[in-house]
Order: structure tokens, then C-alpha cells, then sequence
């Protein structure tokens, strides 16, 4: 598949079958991580799999999290809940924080964005469903999440990833992919 395929191809996907991913894929796509662009070549990523038993540890979070800032919404609670159940595997994505130099700090996010979008196509390649998440159950701006993976100094997360292998049923539902065309967004200088 070309690199403009799996672009066109790629999208969120939510809903999983209960599979596990294998280490092996995981690793492919935390090398395509690696490959990513990033400024002077710092490479200011770093990964936390979360899987297994660790997994029971961020449902609860996850739980914990929802039911404090939606109380009034049990249903939406709920469905987000099944989503986080079904995952099989997620990794969270922090960048480095750059020692008294936000410009480098802004870079490094930049950077990570990258290694996410890289195992997003790698992902496709794969076979596997793959959804960026920072909102609701993506934990991003939860602290306890920072607490979860360690509390590592000079890090900010900016995404975890859910994968795992795509429901049949959701891939059909897909419709083609709908986007501006570049020629409105661009202007010849």
C-alpha cells in the first residue's frame, strides 16, 4: 500500500474485537514512532504500553475521572467505559520538556504528534484500529494519568493511543473520507 493509501485509508477506529495485539506489532509501531521528524534530532518521545494488568489500573482511572466531571451523565459514563474495557492495548505519548526554553519544549510536542501520526499509518498497515484520543477517557490533562505512568520528570503527555484489532462491522460502516480540498486552504505565493 502506498504512503498516500494509507492516508486515505486511515481513520479512527473505536470498537475493537477482544484479540490481544501482540507485542510484536507494538513494537513495529513504536519503531515507526521513532521515525518520526523531529527538531535537531533531540527524539523527546517516550511511550508507556499499557496492557494487562495495567489496563485494569487505567480502566479505573478512567472511571474514577468520568464519574467526577460527568456525574449527571451515567449513560455517557457507561459507553465511554465499554470503549476503555474493549481496548486491548494503549500507549501514552509524552514529549520532553525542554529545560527553560519553550520554544524547544513546543517543538518536542510537535515532535510526538509526528511519532503518533507515524504509528497511526503503521497501524493501518497492520491491520490494526488505532484512535488518537486526548479528551474524556485520553486522560491527557488528568494528573493522576501522569501519576499512572510514573511521574516522570519534565514530561507533558500528548495523546495515548487506543489498538487493537478493528470490529468488521465498524470498518464497513465507514464512509469515505470527506475533506476540504487543498486548493481552498492554499494560497501560491
Amino acid at each position: 500500500m502506498s504512503v498516500l493509501e494509507l492516508l486515505e485509508n486511515r481513520r479512527a477506529l473505536r470498537n475493537y474485537q477482544p484479540a490481544p495485539v501482540e507485542r510484536e506489532k507494538i513494537e513495529k509501531l513504536l519503531y515507526a514512532a521513532t521515525l518520526a521528524p523531529n527538531d535537531k534530532n533531540r527524539e523527546p518521545w517516550s511511550f508507556y504500553v499499557i496492557q494487562g494488568k495495567a489496563k485494569q489500573g487505567y480502566e479505573q482511572l478512567a472511571y474514577d475521572y468520568l464519574l467526577e466531571r460527568f456525574p449527571a451523565k451515567p449513560k455517557l459514563v457507561e459507553a465511554s467505559m465499554k470503549v476503555v474495557q474493549a481496548t486491548p492495548a494503549m500507549i501514552v505519548v509524552a514529549s520532553d520538556i525542554a529545560e527553560n526554553d519553550d520554544e524547544a519544549t513546543v517543538d518536542n510536542e510537535y515532535a510526538a504528534c509526528c511519532a503518533i501520526h507515524s504509528m497511526w499509518l503503521a497501524a493501518e498497515e497492520l491491520g490494526l484500529g488505532f484512535v488518537w484520543r486526548t479528551r474524556g477517557v485520553g486522560l491527557v490533562r488528568d494528573r493522576r494519568l501522569y501519576e499512572f505512568i510514573g511521574s516522570p520528570a519534565n514530561k507533558k503527555i500528548v495523546g495515548t493511543v487506543f489498538i487493537g484489532y478493528p470490529d468488521p462491522e465498524e470498518r464497513e460502516k465507514l464512509k469515505p473520507k470527506s475533506r476540504i480540498d487543498f486548493k481552498e486552504k492554499t494560497k501560491w505565493l
